[in-house]
């Protein structure tokens, strides 16, 4: 990944953006994509769409803005702050971690209080749900707290973007601020190969909160197909096992992952497939016998039927805030989608014969 895209896909990962709150990532998003798109619009809700204009097929190149996190949802008399969840928060892993807590006037830091191994009876060690979890910023009464935050104020981990070795990443939010990189990659990548179809570039908002975003864009986008960009499991890690039949055989670094059954649209998945192939592109398969989980399943019911396709990249310890990716699959991913996208030029539909 050469170092302006690795720029852009940096200062994706380092900007909070739970859901619900992802104006922030938004913007630096919908500037990047400026720089490229014949026209960018936004919604009342945030999400963001940019369009390359061309010919048939219009495809559309998704991902979703937002991440897990917490928010302030009480403040007691000492003033601890007491947290819920946002979307899919991993209670195993919120004790002891550093937090910021984004206010009006600023981040306000703090940590997840865990008591001392010292001091516990380990033999009857039990992980509170978040909500039974407490934050200490310092203060010493529930006043001065409350001084400095306010309840449904969003909380991140703190959590810098680390290099691992060769071309692996560790940060938080590699959900899902890797798809929106890989759509807005993958516009640019098209439009800079003049490619004939159109594209439409989409970062979505609160896909962990039911893809509501998707729901919202998916009502009137004018495209003929949509594929949805997020994370998938890589399972091979000690933890899962490389050979575990019941998650797959994805890899990290065995480039994206197009996932067959379910909400797959079969003519979109065939002709990734075969753009893939075309320019010998590495691609791994995945398959899905229930919904994805992703914006594919809200786009694919969106006006009678929108043709979608999940395309999955490998990460490990996903809803973690050590998440991890190999940036060979993002650009691999980006180059994919510009390929379907330049195999589609002249196709009217993607409708199933019967």
């Amino acid at each position: 990944m050469d170092e302006p895209h690795r720029d852009f896909l940096e200062r994706l990962l380092t900007t909070p953006s739970p859901s619900g709150f992802e104006a922030d990532v938004q913007r630096h998003w919908v500037e990047y994509v400026s720089e490229f798109a014949d026209e960018v619009r936004t919604d009342e809700y945030g999400n963001a769409v940019a369009v390359v204009e061309g010919g048939d097929p219009a495809v559309a190149f998704t991902g979703h803005a937002d991440e897990i996190g917490m928010m302030v949802n009480s403040v007691d008399d000492d003033g601890y702050i007491h947290p819920s969840r946002v979307g899919g928060t991993d209670r195993t892993v919120t004790k002891g971690q550093h937090v910021e807590i984004h206010t009006e006037e600023g981040v306000v830091r703090g940590v997840v209080g865990q008591t001392a191994i010292h001091l516990r009876d380990t033999d009857e060690d039990e992980i509170e749900d978040v909500s039974e979890q407490h934050i200490d910023i310092g203060a010493e009464s529930e006043a001065e707290a409350r001084e400095l935050v306010d309840v449904g104020d969003p909380i991140t981990f703190d959590t810098p973007v680390r290099d691992l070795q060769g071309t692996r990443m560790a940060a938080r939010g590699m959900d899902n601020r890797v798809g929106i990189w890989v759509s807005a990659e993958a516009a640019r990548r098209a439009a800079e190969a003049d490619v004939d179809a159109t594209i439409y570039a989409v970062s979505t908002v609160q896909e962990e909160l039911g893809k509501q975003g998707a729901k919202m864009v998916g009502f009137d986008l004018p495209v003929d197909a949509a594929v949805a960009v997020d994370v998938t499991h890589a399972v091979d890690s000690p933890d899962i096992g490389s050979e575990d039949d019941e998650h797959g055989e994805v890899e990290l670094g065995g480039g994206p992952v197009v996932a067959r059954g379910s909400s797959n649209h079969p003519e979109v998945v065939r002709a990734v497939r075969e753009a893939g192939d075309a320019k010998d592109l590495p691609v791994q398969l995945q398959a899905s016998g229930r919904s994805t989980g992703t914006d594919a399943d809200a786009f694919y019911t969106s006006q009678g039927g929108i043709p979608s396709l999940n395309l999955g990249l490998p990460n490990r310890y996903m809803h973690t805030p050590v998440e991890v990716i190999d940036t060979d699959d993002l650009d691999a991913a980006a180059d994919l989608l510009a390929a379907f996208a330049d195999e589609s030029s002249g196709r009217d539909e993607f409708s199933v014969e019967i």
